[in-house]
């Protein structure tokens, strides 16, 4: 339940469509449901404008499974990251809508009447390898309710890549910067661009990389101003700090334009299932 579903459920009370003991039973569910291995916090949508997100790893896919059908019944509408293909078969038994994104190993269930996407969103990654983590963001602030381009394989060891784009730069409300290795391509795209750049490093590299460790590091001493960083591989992070910087941008620029659906660029695009290129 959401804030305009509540708001609804309140105003049939007042009308007398609605019993306050119909109402209750609509209710009786909230703050949270125990299921005994988890429980489910129903108000984070009230709170936070989107249901609990599930974070697949370490729990089973009977347990994902209830989990997720709880929060489907309760909101309608769904975002489960790092999940196996067995997860997504038991999602999509209980819920046909489902549907599952190799790449960023994400399950998606979209509301029944979702709204156009607002504003937007850049996701930029150094280097094919680091695409997963890119698209774990990208599919987190798209079902978010960000509009949401993809800029792929524009690394440093290629700059005219990525100064080849300073057009898709400047259009956007916020960059998400993915990169591995050594991690300096926030560095360089917060040195072209006046917008917000949530940098992420990736696990992508040799043993000096330390799994990650060393573009942390590199990205956290960035001489770029307006770079925030946030942890190894969380894809899905910066893409909820993402929407919510780029929500608040299209409140201040008033009411969205964009098209439905999520696009994508044309150089460094691929699909959500199959890469098109790698350098």
């Amino acid at each position: 339940m959401n804030r305009e579903e509540l708001l609804k459920l309140l105003k049939r009370v007042r009308t007398g469509k609605l019993t306050p003991e119909g109402a209750l039973e609509h209710l009786r569910h909230l703050p949270y449901e125990d299921l005994g291995f988890a429980r489910t916090d129903n108000h984070r949508a009230l709170r936070q404008g989107f249901p609990e997100v599930i974070f697949c790893e370490g729990k089973t896919v009977e347990q994902i499974a209830a989990i997720g059908t709880r929060i489907l019944e309760r909101h309608g509408t769904l975002l489960a990251t790092r999940a196996a293909p067995e997860i997504f078969d038991a999602i999509k038994a209980a819920e046909p809508r489902a549907t599952y994104h190799p790449l960023s190993r994400a399950i998606v269930v979209r509301p029944p009447r979702p709204n156009s996407p607002v504003g937007h969103v850049l996701v930029l990654s150094a280097g094919t390898s680091d695409i997963p983590v890119a698209e774990e963001a990208a599919v987190t602030a798209d079902i978010l309710g960000s509009r949401v381009e993809t800029l792929y394989d524009v690394g440093v060891a290629g700059l005219h890549r990525i100064l080849d784009e300073q057009a898709a730069l400047d259009a956007a409300h916020v960059l998400v910067v993915v990169a591995g290795m050594d991690g300096v391509l926030p560095s360089v795209v917060g040195g072209l661009a006046s917008k917000p750049v949530i940098a992420v490093p990736t696990s992508v590299g040799y043993g000096a990389s330390f799994q990650g460790l060393a573009a942390l590091l590199t990205m956290l001493n960035s001489c770029a101003s307006g770079v925030a960083v946030v942890n190894i591989d969380n894809g899905f992070g910066a893409g909820v700090l993402a929407h919510r910087i780029n929500a608040l941008a299209s409140q201040a620029d008033g009411p969205s334009r964009a098209p439905a659906g999520r696009r994508r660029r044309r150089s460094g695009a691929v699909s959500p299932r199959t890469p098109k290129r790698g350098r």
